[in-house]
């Protein structure tokens, strides 16, 4: 795991502010606090800053350099895994390394295949390669979008790249200006959706993909094409014996490291399943599992987690979430986050890396079971909506008015919430009905302009059974734009290396292609994950209702948090910025604060965005 850096000129000249380069790996020293090294010319500089996992030797710290060739010299450095290194390391075995890192695999590879190199990756990565004879830059991503990297293009031809936004904000030509869309997307979803930035002049890689920066400008490639995987015929063979055999190497090959490892769990499926596989793998012994205790009874579920502990012998860490712990998460996050993110379970998460840099330095954790396998309220939402659909409207209205009577709660995803979510949205086309379940819908409520990304996302989504699309949808931006984002910086902001083996290549694959039935089975969620889980797990896990991390938001933005909110909502700082209208939102917190509704998400929502904006652009 490191932080990459560095900027490039498509036109051979010099770089304008080659000190720069500096600052940025300074900017990204929680990334990397091991090992910093940086190849420079005048024409351009890759930098990186090294989290040892794999060969700790200082030798195998990066950028890696090619020896002159008929192919050009390569520069190259990579946040992340590669987990078919050792395969590589084979098929170019006459090759000098200087390392056994997994990542100086990479190079002899791109030597011999140039771009066509990235898809034959397996792994998590944000790449960069630099052939200093073509002159050519390519920046690439791995499939699902587990590891970053941000790009902004420069007069003269120059390209800056970097693992974090924070980094190319210290070049004082990469600008602040705001993104209209960017800011539509994240008051209506909570996050922004690739290629933006909630920034003008900075972009992402999209996962899946790689970009290349030559003479002639920047296109881009897609390797990694999971619409096309979602309308695949249907895999053959018993998919409960497949999917176990995929997991189980899957996590194989992610507990590869030379570092202890340790994994977040909360007694639930997910996170069961890769603890006690982690253990058949390490011995129990090596294995530390880590959980958050909640003040707040509703929202605790580090029971289950202890009791799985001492069930299968894991070494037990337990983290305390209260007011203050996550209040000092807040102000931590705030300040080394330069992307707002409207997600509290990124608060948490912090907390839970915090104490495990403690222990260990790789972290597994449990991201894309839900999206993968279909674990969300909201597909069984879907399986409803169905059958409700057949009903008479005045019969759905009748019962959608008795919902709304219901008197709203501050305790943690309860069925009065769940259901007036479904009731107010049921109408809808499945996408917008999704969208609306999974947002805030900040930006239609408070008369934000720039929500033309709506239809062209949908548009976007093959013609397939909407269950299965629903799961799709939440793949391609959800979890890539907000789970995973969440997972990255929390986790490097204590510099710790997170991996998901949900997300392995082929299991990903296998799930993608799976039919929704598998997945869904009537009021069944993760039916086939459940049952290629019982040949590891007691009925007392695989039978858990899903809960999920989150936080008592609703009570501290009336509480603990109130001032706070009073100060970064007040309608005359909002009246300044011009970007929401005031009135909507005085609303918001008065139903809120009166208790005569439940409006954390949303307001949670603004106040991310102020406190980014006072952070990142000075407002």
């Amino acid at each position: 795991m490191c932080g990459i850096y560095g900027a490039v000129s498509r036109l051979g000249r010099p770089l304008g502010r080659p000190e720069i380069v500096a600052r940025m790996g300074e900017a990204l020293r929680h990334r990397g606090p091991d090992g910093h090294d940086v190849l420079a010319a005048p024409e351009g500089a890759i930098g990186c800053r090294r989290l040892r996992i794999i060969d700790l030797d200082p030798r195998a710290d990066q950028p890696f350099s090619s020896p002159a060739t008929a192919a050009g010299e390569v520069w190259l450095a990579c946040n992340g895994e590669v987990y078919n290194a050792a395969e590589l390391g084979r098929r170019f075995a006459d090759y000098p390394y200087r390392s056994k890192s997994d990542v100086e695999t990479v190079v002899p590879l791109f030597l011999a295949d140039g771009e066509a190199a990235v898809a034959q990756l397996d792994g998590m990565f944000g790449l960069a390669v630099w052939n200093r004879r073509s002159g050519a830059l390519l920046l690439a991503r791995d499939r699902a979008g587990e590891k970053p990297l941000f790009y902004a293009e420069i007069g003269g031809g120059e390209v800056w790249f970097a693992s974090e936004v924070q980094a190319l904000l210290e070049h004082p030509e990469v600008g602040r200006d705001l993104d209209p869309v960017a800011l539509s997307q994240y008051l209506t979803l909570g996050y922004v959706l690739e290629p933006r930035t909630m920034f003008k002049a900075v972009r992402r890689i999209p996962a899946g993909a790689f970009v290349r920066f030559d003479r002639d400008g920047r296109s881009e490639t897609r390797y990694w094409h999971p619409g096309d995987l979602a309308t695949a015929p249907a895999p053959a063979g018993p998919p409960v014996e497949r999917v176990a055999g995929l997991f189980q190497a899957a996590v194989a090959k992610q507990v590869m490291s030379d570092v202890p490892v340790g994994v977040f769990t909360s007694g639930g499926l997910d996170s069961s399943l890769l603890a006690v596989l982690a253990a058949r793998e390490l011995g129990p012994e090596r294995v530390h599992t880590f959980a958050v205790r909640f003040a707040a009874p509703s929202y605790d579920e580090s029971a289950g987690a202890r009791w799985f502990a001492e069930r299968f012998g894991t070494r037990y860490v337990e983290v305390l979430a209260d007011e203050t712990t996550l209040g000092e998460a807040l102000e931590r996050v705030t300040a080394g986050l330069a992307e707002p993110l409207a997600d509290p379970a990124v608060l948490p998460t912090y907390l839970l890396a915090r104490a495990a840099r403690e222990h260990v330095t790789v972290i597994l954790s449990g991201e894309g079971a839900d999206e993968l396998f279909g674990g969300y309220p909201t597909y069984l939402g879907h399986q409803a909506a169905r059958g409700l659909g057949l009903l008479p409207r005045p019969l759905r209205r009748l019962a959608a008015a008795a919902v709304e009577r219901i008197p709203p709660s501050d305790r943690k995803v309860t069925l009065e919430y769940l259901l007036k979510r479904f009731f107010a949205e049921l109408e809808k086309p499945w996408g917008e009905r999704h969208l609306a379940w999974f947002g805030s819908g900040l930006a239609a409520r408070l008369g934000v302009a720039g929500d033309e990304w709506r239809d062209d996302l949908l548009a976007g989504f093959p013609a397939i059974d909407p269950l299965a699309g629903a799961m799709l949808l939440d793949y391609s931006t959800y979890l890539r734009d907000d789970l995973l984002v969440k997972v990255d910086r929390a986790t490097m902001l204590s510099s710790i290396e997170a991996r998901a083996p949900y997300l392995d290549r082929d299991l990903t694959a296998y799930a993608l292609a799976l039919p929704a039935r598998y997945r869904v089975r009537r009021l069944t969620s993760k039916w086939v994950l459940k049952r290629a889980a019982e040949r590891w797990l007691p009925r007392e896990v695989t039978r858990k209702r899903k809960r999920g991390l989150s936080v008592p938001v609703a009570a501290w933005i009336n509480d603990g948090l109130r001032g706070e909110v009073d100060r970064l909502l007040a309608p005359e700082r909002l009246r300044r910025q011009g970007l929401v209208d005031p009135a909507p939102v005085a609303a918001l917190l008065a139903e809120h604060r009166a208790g005569r509704a439940n409006h954390a998400r949303a307001l949670w929502t603004l106040v991310m965005l102020q406190r980014w904006l006072e952070r990142w652009v000075g407002e």
